[in-house]
């Protein structure tokens, strides 16, 4: 008997109705002779909310009581899945994390996984119950609830699917599948029956919503099958209707290029005339570690004179107002220009064919040019180059780049 994991988000949770329609899909995996496990995340906009009262109460808030508070929201949620799926006949029990246990650090807001006791749930599989387990939240070892971050109902299931050793997971959202750029910006995106995890890890990384980076990067350390797919829609995750995030070497041919990704939370800092000598860079971006801005894209210019130098970085365009003043406050930079932009947009191409072709960049950097879209902070890796461009024309480049590598054509089989 096979064993699977369905993941139902906040949209796919939304109402009675919603969790009604996902639990028909569970009914319908039961029926098939699977033995499920169900992750549910809160109900659409009920974790904000909950987020929201935190902060009226109080701006600086104890994270530990952050965390019993917002993690209510996916046992409201467990406990109605487990109701619709008890009306409709199947044998079912809502789990919350700290009874299973699934146990994390202690980093409250952000906690990891370190591990998931699964005895009891073998027990509850043995007897042909269906486990409903609250997403987002775990416990610490000294017994607070925890919880994983926004988006980490992804990294509950992944992990769940894991430790259970389930066949696949099924991510059930209000999509039916990753594409090969947002079709409300092409129209002709092509839905992908089959992505690596490491496109779809340098996709979700470089702005694609689709799934959290931490759900998959989990998947490709403890190789789980993924599936994407829509709540909405009629058929169930064994009639594979979604995308498949697999190994590489299960994906028979795809294009060079697999996708466009882009993300319009950016921002740009150039410093001028930087002093050029040893350990600057550590200068500059040890302070901001500390504060915990994270930088992406790095470019410094070779010193003509080997006194000065500049350098540009981009980070979170919500993290500008923080980075400017740490930078303000570091000694060696107090001579140094610093500018900033916050009217900037990341562009990415995403694909595994790269490693083993040339002149995709070169495509790239011709289909912009021929828009007139000037490139400002290049940034590559093995199956990626990321561009950062004035926000103005993000569409425009997503297009044109959607174009330039034939992504809406199907390879032949």
């Amino acid at each position: 008997m096979s064993r699977i994991v369905m993941k139902f988000g906040g949209t796919s949770v939304a109402g009675i109705p919603e969790i009604e329609n996902a639990a028909r899909k569970v009914v319908a995996e039961v029926a098939r002779g699977h033995q499920v496990a169900v992750v549910v995340s809160a109900m659409a906009g009920v974790t904000n909310q909950l987020v929201e009262y935190c902060a009226r109460i109080s701006p600086l808030h104890d994270v530990r009581e952050y965390d019993a508070v917002v993690s209510s929201g996916e046992n409201v949620t467990a406990g109605l899945m487990a109701l619709a799926l008890q009306k409709a006949g199947v044998s079912a029990r809502s789990w919350q994390g700290w009874q299973i246990p699934l146990r994390t650090d202690e980093v409250h807001s952000k906690a990891r996984i370190e591990a998931i006791e699964t005895d009891e749930l073998e027990k509850r599989f043995a007897g042909g119950e269906v486990a409903v387990i609250a997403g987002f939240q775990g416990i610490t070892p000294r017994n607070r609830i925890s919880t994983l971050g926004r988006g980490g109902s992804d990294t509950t299931a992944v992990a769940v699917a894991a430790a259970i050793k389930a066949q696949r997971c099924d991510i059930y959202t209000d999509v039916n599948g990753v594409y090969t750029t947002d079709p409300r910006i092409v129209p002709q995106a092509r839905k992908l029956e089959k992505i690596s995890y490491e496109e779809m890890l340098e996709m979700a990384s470089l702005g694609a919503k689709v799934l959290m980076t931490r759900s998959v990067e989990m998947a490709m350390k403890m190789n789980v099958p993924v599936q994407v797919l829509s709540t909405f829609e009629e058929p169930i995750g064994s009639d594979f209707p979604g995308t498949l995030v697999t190994r590489e070497e299960d994906i028979v041919e795809q294009h060079v290029v697999n996708g466009v990704a882009f993300s319009r939370d950016e921002a740009k800092v150039t410093l001028l005339d930087l002093p050029d000598t040893p350990g600057i860079a550590g200068q500059v971006f040890g302070p901001l570690s500390e504060a915990n801005i994270n930088v992406d894209m790095i470019v410094q210019n070779v010193s003509a004179d080997g006194k000065k130098t500049d350098m540009t970085f981009t980070i979170r365009r919500a993290d500008l107002p923080r980075a400017l003043g740490v930078l303000g406050k570091i000694e060696a930079l107090k001579k140094t220009e610093i500018r900033s932009d916050d009217k900037v947009a990341k562009v990415s191409v995403v694909g595994i064919g790269m490693q083993s072709h040339a002149g995709v960049a070169q495509t790239m950097f011709r289909a912009l040019g021929e828009k007139g879209i000037n490139i400002q902070v290049i940034s590559t890796s093995e199956i990626k180059i990321s561009v950062l461009i004035d926000e103005a024309y993000t569409e425009l480049a997503i297009r044109a780049l959607h174009a330039a590598y034939r992504l809406e054509e199907k390879l032949s089989a």
